[in-house]
């Protein structure tokens, strides 16, 4: 193929992800999940309803099982609340929308690589979405609820009520579910670099110190206060992440020959 004809079809294929990313996002923010009631069984179903759309659903179950009870979410500013349902909406095309990302991706990368990089790849896309979403999960059971509430119990004696406003409580739980997902895939980066014989084995040990600064400072990046505390909630678990990839890489993956 011609260079004009890779970017016809890197055109085409972006085209697609755009449609099913701005499909799943409208749907979102256009339509809300209720109860039906049809020949005595309930269901669920899509019903048009712009103003308690599937987003404010979401964004209404978040506050519940997030916000301490003393913490109270508020509306501030003209349009902050239309402004989070449209970014949530978009995170949510993105996210459920990933499956064709990633189809339309890996087909257009797909005929540069070697066969046997192609079968690393797809030993790992199961794996990486399942840790993707670990990450993810975790962040919203545990850190997400657990630092909110830390924050906040601080000025609890000082102040008769808390508020939060609307645009940075999605921030907040956006990122930090975002990035302990990313966070989660440490283990496949630390082996696809591994395999693929850019580092052995030994790098990850002879590395440790380096790489307990770069997690801290990853942490410390996310994290919204300056206190250096909450830093170590993201910090922690992604170097307990390191040890168990560490260990398993290692019993694993052989060392070349020559090496000790």
């Amino acid at each position: 193929m011609s260079l004009l004809e890779h970017i016809d079809e890197l055109r085409r294929r972006l085209v697609r992800i755009m449609i099913a990313v701005g499909g799943i996002t409208f749907f979102s923010f256009t339509f809300a999940i209720r109860e039906f009631t049809i020949r005595g069984v309930t269901v669920l179903l899509p019903y048009p309803d712009p103003f308690e759309n599937l987003a404010n659903q979401a964004l209404s179950r978040m506050e519940k099982d997030l916000l301490p009870s003393y913490v109270q979410v508020v509306q501030t500013q003209p349009g902050q609340a239309i402004a989070a349902q449209i970014y949530f909406s978009l995170f949510l095309g993105i996210v459920i929308g990933m499956p064709v990302i990633v189809w339309e991706l890996a087909g257009f990368i797909g005929p540069a690589l070697y066969p046997q990089e192609r079968k690393r790849i797809l030993k790992v896309v199961l794996p990486a979405t399942l840790l993707f979403i670990a990450g993810a999960v975790f962040s919203y059971v545990y850190i997400t609820p657990f630092t909110i509430d830390f924050l906040y119990r601080y000025g609890f004696g000082m102040v008769d009520v808390t508020f939060i406003t609307i645009d940075e409580f999605i921030s907040f739980v956006l990122l930090f579910t975002t990035a302990f997902g990313l966070s989660f895939e440490l283990p496949i980066i630390m082996w696809l670099l591994t395999v693929s014989g850019v580092v052995d084995v030994t790098f990850w040990r002879k590395n440790v110190t380096y790489v307990v600064v770069a997690l801290a400072i990853y942490g410390a990046l996310i994290t919204p206060d300056g206190s250096g505390l909450t830093m170590w909630f993201v910090a922690g678990p992604m170097m307990l992440l390191y040890l168990v990839a560490y260990v398993i890489i290692k019993q694993s993956v052989k060392k070349p020959e020559g090496k000790v």
